[in-house]
């Protein structure tokens, strides 16, 4: 008999065979059908594959007692009762590292195309309208470049501004010994010194909102903002008005508060450019994730520890 995976978000038919080859896969990529399938085969289900952004309450845990394994596809697990989790003697784990060159790229991606003002451009040229007659898109190397949440794919991104002869200061909780860059103890500091704010914290609770209307008024009106990591680290309200206002220069957003749907109060504005979060996504990271979560559910049932746990 397979082990019974239930699995809580999209995947390709290409990966549900994949994991079909070591589980008996029970597929519910919405909030309906992962309530049925929990009725239904909660009994007999003993490793639950999801996303941060999807998570895993408590209450589901609850109603999962043969459950012995959580994993997050990716690097992500903010929706995770994880406490809850391991007081139950669940373990945890997560697919962190299997796409940081992919976030760290689409990440450059995004402020590229916010700061040389890429999308407007495509449109004037389209257009039959000639440079002379465009503002000039300000350089994207020499300046400064702040990173909120230097872990494994801030990290990624700090390196590939080194290409740029970009300076990189960061906000972490606490200052790392194993990076030249400047530490700043406050998002609002790092912001002032920045020109270009780059998000890539973890979601929650205890970053809701992190970014707010006084840390994108210290990042100033030649300031650029880029978030790769969740929606609900900016406050979406005051990044509108600052955009709209002319207090910061533009914005590159994978993420943000309203999604799935589309974030409406930036999609008139031609200082934003927007991707469906995407950064994490290629052919070869979902691979690597999807690999990723089969190796650790592997080590975790022949009794070993999964390769990248919580």
């Amino acid at each position: 008999m397979k082990p019974v995976l239930l699995a809580l978000m999209f995947l390709s038919e290409e990966h549900r065979a994949q994991m079909a080859q070591s589980f008996e896969l029970v597929y519910a990529p919405d909030a309906a059908q992962a309530a049925a399938a929990i009725a239904e085969h909660g009994a007999r289900i003993t490793v639950v594959l999801t996303i941060g952004a999807t998570g895993l309450s408590a209450a589901q845990i609850d109603a999962l007692p043969a459950l012995t394994l959580i994993c997050a596809l990716g690097a992500g697990y903010e929706n995770i009762a994880v406490a809850h989790a391991k007081a139950r003697g669940v373990v945890v784990a997560t697919g962190a590292g299997t796409n940081d060159d992919c976030v760290a790229d689409h990440t450059w991606g995004l402020l590229i195309a916010a700061q040389r003002r890429i999308l407007p451009l495509d449109k004037a040229t389209r257009a039959g309208i000639w440079r002379t007659a465009l503002p000039l898109p300000p350089n994207v190397s020499h300046k400064r470049l702040g990173i909120i949440g230097l872990g494994t794919i801030g990290k990624k991104i700090a390196q590939r501004a080194l290409g740029f002869e970009i300076e990189v200061g960061y906000h972490n909780r606490s200052a790392r010994t194993d990076v030249p860059y400047r530490y700043f103890g406050d998002v609002k500091a790092l912001a002032e010194w920045s020109d270009f704010l780059v998000v890539a914290t973890p979601g929650g609770a205890g970053t809701k909102h992190l970014v707010n209307a006084d840390v994108l008024n210290a990042l100033g009106a030649r300031g650029v903002v880029v978030n790769i990591a969740r929606g609900s680290v900016i406050d979406t309200a005051a990044l509108t008005a600052a955009l709209v206002e002319g207090r910061i220069a533009a914005a590159g957003l994978d993420v943000y508060e309203s999604e799935p749907a589309p974030p409406a109060e930036l999609l008139d504005l031609d200082n934003v450019v927007l991707t469906p979060h995407v950064a994490g996504w290629s052919p070869e990271a979902v691979q690597a994730s999807v690999d990723r979560f089969l190796e650790n559910a592997r080590r975790h049932l022949a009794g070993e520890a999964p390769v990248s746990p919580l």
